[in-house]
């Protein structure tokens, strides 16, 4: 459970629906669209965060990066199977390449936060790339290399090769359209947006590269 004083409604216990398939696939199936996966915390969040970038053509909350086949919400956020919470990102990458999106991805995460993001702690809520082929791989790294020579300190954020994507529940699925008062609060809540301004300055939350 997360530290915070306050109601963590990322950690709500919902009327569980049935668990997801896992969905193992390549980062790109054609030449319209490809994927990414990325955990940066909270994955209400991030769906918000990489909903805004043009060519992205759709965000989902899910767990990757485990040890169980078919995590539930709650195992997954008792810490006990290893997964993070994350969103895959599917795009047109003929509108939006991949070092975009990591642009992104880095600007809406604390980067030196172990184990945690904001206010919610456990590595469930770990920052974390998943690259899907090698490609992705080597743009993942030079990636984590910059922001570790720009801020020169070191960079928790993990970099693991993808096996498997496991969509959450669908309570989670647009959860800050969906629930946008409880969303808010919980954002508020976490002090998020003001942690980024502090990291990234007039960067922090970017959907855009510069």
């Amino acid at each position: 459970m997360s530290a915070s004083p306050f109601p963590i409604f990322c950690r709500m216990t919902l009327l569980a629906l049935p668990a997801a398939i896992a969905t193992i696939g390549l980062a790109q199936a054609d030449g319209k669209s490809a994927s990414a996966v990325f955990a940066g915390g909270c994955f209400w969040c991030m769906e918000q965060a990489f909903d805004k970038v043009e060519g992205v053509l759709a965000t989902t909350s899910g767990y990757s990066g485990g040890h169980t086949e078919n995590p539930t919400y709650d195992q997954v956020a008792a810490g006990g199977t290893g997964h993070a919470e994350v969103v895959k990102v599917d795009y047109n990458p003929k509108q939006v390449d991949y070092e975009t999106l990591l642009h992104v991805f880095w600007r809406n995460i604390d980067p030196f936060a172990e184990n945690r993001q904001f206010c919610d702690q456990g590595s469930s809520y770990r920052s974390a790339i998943f690259p899907m082929n090698e490609e992705q791989q080597a743009k993942a790294e030079a990636s984590r290399e910059a922001i570790a020579e720009r801020f020169d300190q070191p960079i928790a954020t993990e970099i693991t090769d993808f096996e498997a994507f496991y969509p959450a529940e669908a309570y989670h699925q647009d959860y800050y359209l969906e629930n946008p008062v409880r969303y808010r609060f919980y954002k508020s809540a976490c002090d998020r947006v003001e942690r980024l301004e502090e990291i990234w300055g007039d960067e922090a939350g970017a959907s855009a590269a510069p």
